[in-house]
């Protein structure tokens, strides 16, 4: 280029063409691959060539008697080409399978309770042998916490704990938050949320934190208490009465949760700080709502809940949860003194 700019003083192309060995097999022939490829569902190179082959030679069709010649090699350089891809049937990507179950979408409380996240947590396995599971569901607004345990991950088994741990709350359930499991993601607790007119969401694809307070609640609470030692599946129902009795209880009128404080600063940025006096019970935070009554269910008050409430101090009830928490290990027969210490180690190691 320089050299032509020296004698030439100026720039240009050359005249003269590349050589280009001339096409051997045209748009016909290509059209031919495709048929046969598409009647035997794409054999392999050889086999292929010998089709073709077995066409002109032996069924005298003369419009194979040019690609009949082609070599295995070169077979596969046809299949790359842009017209054998568009018509060939054996050639598709991955479908995926969409199931019209709950909408994709990060749920917006704005400040009301009734958006529930819910998540499950296993127990671990032991020779083979499945654990028990449990449901942890919490409200996004309050940090209301309903947790059961059900034998294993079956939509017989799911039905009659989901329906039970929704009863549970005081207030009226407006949203049904989950992951993608199939244990959330099925027809049977689409059907039970259409029936309580509960609205079904799920987390969106590459947002990881539409479930992050679930996740949240299922190390600080389920394996602060519970620990990690296999437990097995048949312990499900007293595990649930332990809930359901006093666990439950605990969470929600006798254990502070943080809410935070949502800070600007000059440019606009959000920052989360967590203040003293943000530090509530989660009853307290329900009862803390602008015109909180109008939220719950009906023939329920803040009298018949202030009873529960106040009823035991927080470090009585506490303790009598523990007492009724080491009752129930106790009941375990598989390695019972090893989940005691396990347990109380975990509950000195994690921080809320």
């Amino acid at each position: 280029i320089i050299g032509k700019k020296r004698k030439f003083g100026k720039i240009f192309l050359n005249s003269s063409a590349r050589h280009r060995f001339p096409k051997k097999y045209s748009s016909s022939d290509i059209a031919l691959l495709v048929k046969t490829d598409n009647s035997h569902a794409r054999l392999s190179g050889p086999a292929t060539k010998t089709i073709l082959e077995r066409e002109h030679r032996i069924f005298n069709k003369t419009a194979y008697s040019n690609v009949s010649q082609i070599s295995v090699a070169h077979l596969y350089n046809l299949r790359a080409t842009n017209q054998y891809r568009s018509h060939c049937l054996t050639i598709k990507k991955t479908q995926s399978s969409k199931i019209p179950i709950g909408e994709r979408r990060k749920p917006e409380p704005e400040s009301r309770p009734g958006f529930l996240r819910i998540d499950s947590v296993h127990q671990g396995d032991y020779e083979k042998q499945k654990g028990v599971y449990h449901i942890n569901i919490t409200d996004e607004t309050t940090q209301w916490e309903i947790v059961g345990a059900v034998e294993k991950i079956s939509e017989l088994c799911f039905e009659t704990l989901l329906k039970d741990l929704i009863e549970q709350f005081p207030f009226k359930i407006i949203n049904f938050h989950s992951d993608n499991g199939s244990e959330y993601i099925n027809k049977v607790v689409s059907e039970l949320l259409n029936k309580l007119l509960i609205q079904q969401t799920k987390s969106r694809a590459r947002h990881c934190n539409d479930n992050a307070l679930a996740e949240c609640k299922n190390g600080a609470v389920i394996r602060k208490h519970m620990g990690f030692v296999h437990i097995p599946r048949q312990f499900a129902p007293a595990i649930n009465q332990f809930y359901k009795q006093d666990f439950n209880v605990y969470l929600n009128y006798h254990r502070p949760c943080g809410f935070a404080t949502i800070i600007k600063d000059r440019k606009g940025k959000e920052k989360k700080v967590y203040r003293l006096e943000d530090y509530k019970m989660p009853y307290e935070k329900l009862k803390s709502l602008d015109n909180a009554e109008q939220y719950l269910r009906d023939g329920l008050s803040f009298k018949q809940l202030d009873e529960i409430a106040y009823e035991m101090s927080d470090n009585d009830f506490a303790e009598k949860m523990q007492k009724a928490k080491e009752e129930l290990f106790k009941n375990f027969k598989h390695r019972p003194q090893e989940m005691m210490v396990f347990t109380s180690f975990i509950s000195h190691a994690f921080v809320d």
